[in-house]
């Protein structure tokens, strides 16, 4: 169903004078603070998260609204304090999705999205109160695997890259060579860091080759999740306990769950 311009700022509208009703009138709702609603805020994004992996259009719409209801929240409580509202909110996003779509909006040229990626880091370096460093921008408080994924795509976009893509598994050898050396001097600390290094160097050659090491992690999590409750399953239906079984057992039928018909 597609609605109308008017509809949909109607739509909005109603949210913010609902909003305004429940911030006087619900007790709740009067006491929230920015620091109260930040971990349930947190909450939501990774349950809009989940529905986008679902690929529910019904929960992704119902948690985008979660969402949504969170941001003009926040707007609401910069409003009370005469901070801003969310006419600024949407005013400042405006203004820097022109400011940074000069391709779009001005006489920039560009051919890929590369070239929009490495113009939009250029850009963000040059604004007023923008990233003072290419780096500046990655959350500090993103999970390790996003993180290392961020930042490497932002030093790629200024030209800090492997040439060509096979380039990458070299240095992913060398790094799982490095961690063998560490296990052997059995010295924990550098054990954890060589890890690290090999881990972060995966995270490049997916990076690499166009997959989003998130996705594909959280993909191989489903999937085993999914045999491993299989086992389980059947594991109960055989009157046996997990714990009780020998790993071969176990293994057997891992292999029926990754059969056609169990998948």
């Amino acid at each position: 169903m597609s609605h109308t311009r008017d509809e949909k700022l109607a739509a909005i509208g109603r949210v913010i004078d609902t909003l305004d009703i429940l911030r006087v009138k619900c007790p709740w709702d009067a006491k929230q603070t920015n620091e109260s609603l930040r971990a349930n805020t947190i909450e939501e994004v990774y349950e809009l998260a989940q529905a986008l992996l679902n690929d529910d259009s019904e929960e992704i719409s119902k948690e985008l609204g979660d969402v949504l209801l969170h941001i003009l929240f926040y707007s609401k409580i910069g409003d009370e304090k005469g901070q801003f509202d969310i006419a600024d909110v949407a005013d400042k996003l405006n203004n820097k999705l022109v400011f940074r779509h000069p391709h779009v909006f001005g006489t920039v040229e560009v051919n890929t999205c590369h070239d929009v990626e490495q113009n939009w880091e250029k850009i963000k370096l040059k604004e007023k109160g923008g990233n003072r460093t290419v780096l500046a921008g990655v959350p500090t408080s993103l999970p390790a695997l996003i993180k290392a994924y961020r930042v490497q795509e932002k030093a790629s976009n200024i030209g800090f890259d492997w040439e060509q893509p096979e380039q990458v598994w070299d240095k992913v050898a060398e790094e799982r060579a490095e961690v063998d050396e560490a296990i052997a001097a059995g010295d924990k600390d550098k054990i954890e860091a060589e890890f690290g290094d090999l881990l972060f160097s995966i995270v490049n050659a997916a990076r690499l080759y166009g997959i989003n090491p998130e996705n594909a992690l959280e993909r191989t999590n489903r999937k085993f999740i999914h045999r491993f409750n299989h086992i389980e399953t059947r594991a109960g239906e055989m009157g046996r306990r997990l714990s009780d079984m020998s790993l071969q057992e176990m293994d057997q039928l891992w292999n029926e769950a990754k059969q056609p018909d169990c998948e």
